[in-house]
């Protein structure tokens, strides 16, 4: 079988990354969009897809049919698209609970091929305009198909190119997995801000956090709207996590109430050596940068200067962010990369250059 044609349904910060890739990597491939009109005009401006479809059905009209818009509007496409499928055709969505869809699967007859696939890849900020042809570097992309065959090598050996990284695995056991890593993470950096965000005598707590509250917080600005429907279709593993978690919090302060301070010091060297097992080259659901921090004199020109330097030696900075300043004096600014390799690069270029700079370790 040969991919020549694809059909995108949701071109958002997933669905966006994956048509840019594919452009990217394979400018032969047709690739067709299926969303909100306004959308489907800015990736026709931008080259990334060849053709808008207004109608879903048109969608048949594609070998691979991806399926990227939220959970239970992709579900409904399946319902749609998957009973119509020919023999040729494969259908796969990529949205991040996947036992919905390998349930609803077995309530169809297909000629065609379905794969759930979910890219452990993301950011903050979604929509198309956040999409980025780089996203799935590297990144764990699960599979779960009951039946895999050629046409499953096919469609992954075409997605190669984007850079991911494929494991296969149960669908019910995925969900599971997700709902500690992912789930768990985003309500309990929810609840935690909420949790800080307090008011006393004229003072707000949450003024005084600093880039460490911020780091552990991150996840805590995404929308509501993308995590509803996904906490809906994990509703029971999430449930359990939060249990589990609820228990961890619950025997901390026990350990405290009863002056415990050895069962505590054993609760950081377990975290502390489970933590230095996550492979740190992996991306997860936020893609992680590397970064170096800079003291940068309040001067004019200082900051231009510094990123004329980088710009000169082909290193691109992926974010800045002021983490202090002090007026006629400076400032340190953190500056991240999307690899340790140019991490590192820009570091030693910034020390030949008089900067004082540090390289985050990445632990």
């Amino acid at each position: 079988m040969i991919i020549s044609s694809v059909g995108i349904a949701g071109l958002g910060l997933i669905g966006g990354s994956i048509a840019k890739s594919i452009r990217h990597q394979s400018p032969e491939i047709r690739i067709c969009g299926f969303d909100f009109p306004d959308i489907l005009k800015k990736a026709e401006s931008q080259k990334v897809i060849d053709e808008s479809y207004y109608r879903s059905d048109k969608l048949l009209e594609c070998d691979l049919i991806i399926l990227s818009l939220p959970i239970y509007s992709s579900l409904n496409l399946f319902e749609e698209l998957f009973p119509q499928l020919n023999e040729n055709q494969i259908l796969i969505d990529v949205c991040s609970v996947k036992s919905i869809f390998s349930k609803t699967k077995k309530k169809y007859k297909s000629r065609g091929k379905y794969i759930g696939l979910h890219p452990m890849a993301g950011k903050e900020k979604s929509g198309f305009e956040n999409s980025d042809y780089l996203l799935f570097e590297n990144a764990v992309c699960f599979v779960c198909d009951d039946e895999r065959n050629e046409q499953t090598d096919t469609v992954l050996n075409f997605l190669n190119s984007t850079g991911l990284r494929f494991t296969f695995i149960d669908a019910e056991v995925h969900d599971k997995i997700v709902a500690e890593v992912s789930h768990l993470p985003q309500l309990v950096s929810v609840a935690l801000v909420n949790s800080v965000s307090k008011n006393k005598d004229g003072f707000s707590f949450i003024n005084f956090s600093g880039s460490g509250f911020r780091d552990m917080t991150r996840i805590a600005s995404s929308d509501f709207i993308l995590w509803k429907e996904i906490i809906q279709a994990n509703k029971q593993n999430i449930i359990s996590s939060l249990n589990d978690f609820k228990d961890q919090i619950d025997s901390l302060i026990g350990n405290l109430e009863s002056d415990d301070y050895d069962s505590l010091d054993s609760k950081f060297e377990s975290a502390n050596k489970n933590r230095n097992e996550i492979p740190f080259n992996n991306k997860g659901f936020i893609q992680p940068l590397y970064d170096i921090t800079v003291f940068l004199e309040d001067k004019a020109g200082t900051l231009n200067r510094l990123t004329s330097i980088l710009a000169n030696n082909n290193l691109n900075i992926k974010d800045i962010e002021l983490l202090k300043i002090r007026e006629g004096s400076g400032g340190n600014f953190r500056l991240y990369f999307d690899s340790a390799e140019s991490a590192q690069k820009a570091y030693q270029i910034l020390k030949e250059n008089n900067f004082a700079a540090n390289l985050s370790t990445g632990k």
